[in-house]
């Protein structure tokens, strides 16, 4: 009898972990969002892999006109997820996420070389506390939008990756408002939310040291990528989409975690 109960234990134990494995499946939904100068397409690299592994993949394709109207774009895709989302930001795309990611939808926030503002905090303030190298090659038009002089745009937003690619992403860059730079962060979601940073150590557009003080302030798990350039995104889509993935898996096993475990 003894050795039926002790059997009957052991079964049980095993359907309740099976069933903890089962929900602690990673979350399937990814988000990504574009920084400053840029578009959406830049994420192709990384969309490719995470597609591949089996990720429902979505990409924002913000206007870049004020951080307000960049935010509610990115709402707009989040509500068309069918279940928890892990968010990510590139650049200014991480002062986007930073807003956009007290969403409900949002189980985790991945920076990419990105800013992620305090409450009260603006990316030009914090840019001038940690100067960046390559600062100077942003320009400004009479109408208030900013542009990355495309004769140094490849050495200095995207010395990683081939000349022509450069050239062409410094022909099509989106011109971003300045104000954007300028407005406040009202509630970062990284008190909130789980996060996770990549620091791009060659980057001329954001400083590496402002990198690591956003991802160490959030307390993210963070690594740091040797000779890459503010386009981390495009130069190293595997690193990229690795950390998301691994947001993706860790999301889900905090999610799955006791009360006491999350602690």
């Amino acid at each position: 009898m003894k050795t039926a109960l002790k059997i009957g234990a052991l079964a049980a134990s095993l359907l309740c972990a099976a069933a903890s494995t089962a929900s602690a499946a990673p979350v399937k939904n990814i988000l990504l969002v574009h920084g400053a100068f840029v578009d959406g397409s830049g994420w192709r690299p990384v969309y490719d892999i995470l597609v591949r592994d089996g990720y429902n993949v979505s990409v924002v394709q913000h206007p870049l006109t004020g951080l307000d109207e960049d935010v509610a774009a990115t709402k707009r895709i989040l509500d068309q997820q069918d279940g928890p989302c892990v968010l990510v930001g590139h650049s200014y795309g991480g002062a986007v996420i930073t807003e956009a990611g007290v969403d409900p939808h949002v189980a985790a926030l991945v920076y990419i070389a990105a800013h992620a503002p305090d409450e009260g905090e603006t990316e030009a303030g914090n840019g001038k506390r940690y100067p960046a190298a390559g600062r100077d090659a942003i320009q400004k038009t009479p109408d208030g939008y900013t542009y990355i002089d495309p004769a140094r745009y490849h050495a200095d937003f995207a010395a990683d990756l081939p000349g022509d690619e450069a050239a062409f992403e410094a022909r099509s860059q989106g011109f971003t408002a300045a104000k954007v730079f300028s407005t406040p962060i009202t509630n970062p979601a990284w008190k909130l939310k789980p996060s996770w940073y990549m620091v791009a150590k060659a980057d001329r557009i954001i400083s590496p040291d402002l990198e690591r003080m956003y991802a160490a302030r959030a307390h993210s798990q963070t690594v740091e990528i040797a000779g890459a350039s503010h386009s981390v995104y495009r130069s190293h889509p595997k690193e990229v989409a690795a950390l998301i993935e691994q947001a993706a898996q860790r999301a889900a096993e905090r999610a799955d975690a006791s009360p006491q475990e999350k602690e």
